[in-house]
């Protein structure tokens, strides 16, 4: 039977019941039952008809079926082959062309090799990968323009956060060097099913052209994640050991036209670009 339109709740569990899933916070698994969020998901992440959208860990399918009525196809990648299995069915008992929907059963953490490349990216990331699996799909999937993806909240203010504030650091800078990123609201629990204990936000990314190359990149995340490893110190100390001493890091820093007694949190990327460049040109 033909079932137009997207899931609810009463849908999705009787979906979960029948394929045998209880959802594991192992897993993160918190499904959407709230079909209006769905599309105001796909509308924020400005996907379009002539888009190939990209979703990771689509669960059930709510989303999924959203992104179909948008988007020209959609890539689905779910580690969980329950769902894997079952999200075409779910999609063609509701109407929906399977033939625009491609399920890739692996972990999202993995390096996959795509059948066509994907444009816009929507996904519901749970909150022990969400920030890894981000930063990989920016990093090895270049023909995403834009994208949102809906984490819980603390991480969503991590990746988002600019410069001087509490919230800045690794996530927030190394988001920076593929994309300008923003909040785009909250989300209700009461949205999803089971309700989870934490709060969740919708994060939207646009891709900007990196500022360097592959080898500058790798430079400069090392400075970041040694700025950010010990947030207190200052950055001559926090640099001792990719500098090779104190002294060395003072004048890497002062070469780059940063102080050495800044902070992590005080830099903007191009500044650790620029800390990343001296250090290649101390070591040559």
């Amino acid at each position: 039977m033909t079932i137009q339109g997207l899931l609810g709740g009463v849908e999705i569990r009787e979906i979960a019941t029948r394929i045998g899933v209880n959802p594991t916070k192992k897993l993160g698994q918190n499904f959407v039952v709230d079909a209006n969020t769905c599309r105001r998901i796909v509308k924020s992440a400005g996907v379009e008809k002539s888009d190939i959208a990209l979703e990771v860990g689509p669960g059930l399918g709510s989303l999924t079926l959203a992104m179909m009525e948008a988007a020209s196809e959609v890539i689905a990648i779910e580690i969980d082959s329950r769902l894997a299995e079952e999200l075409p069915l779910t999609a063609e008992r509701h109407g929906f062309d399977i033939s625009k929907l491609t399920i890739i059963n692996r972990d999202a953490m993995e390096a996959i090799d795509l059948p066509k490349p994907p444009t816009v990216l929507v996904a519901n990331l749970p909150y022990n990968v969400s920030v890894p699996v981000l930063l990989g799909l920016l990093e090895r999937i270049p023909t995403l323009r834009s994208g949102v993806v809906m984490v819980q909240t603390e991480v969503a203010e991590r990746l988002a956060a600019k410069p001087g504030s509490k919230n800045y650091g690794s996530p927030s800078a190394k988001a920076a060097w593929w994309a300008d990123v923003d909040l785009a609201g909250g989300v209700s629990r009461s949205i999803f099913w089971p309700i989870p204990n934490v709060d969740s936000s919708l994060v939207r990314f646009v891709r900007h052209e990196p500022l360097d190359n592959e080898a500058m990149r790798k430079a400069t995340f090392a400075i970041i994640d040694a700025a950010f490893a010990q947030r207190r110190k200052m950055l001559r100390g926090a640099l001792t050991g990719l500098c090779g001493g104190n002294a060395e890091a003072s004048a890497i820093l002062e070469a780059a036209g940063i102080a050495p007694t800044a902070r992590g949190e005080e830099l903007l990327l191009p500044d650790f670009l620029a800390i990343a460049r001296q250090l290649e040109q101390a070591k040559s």
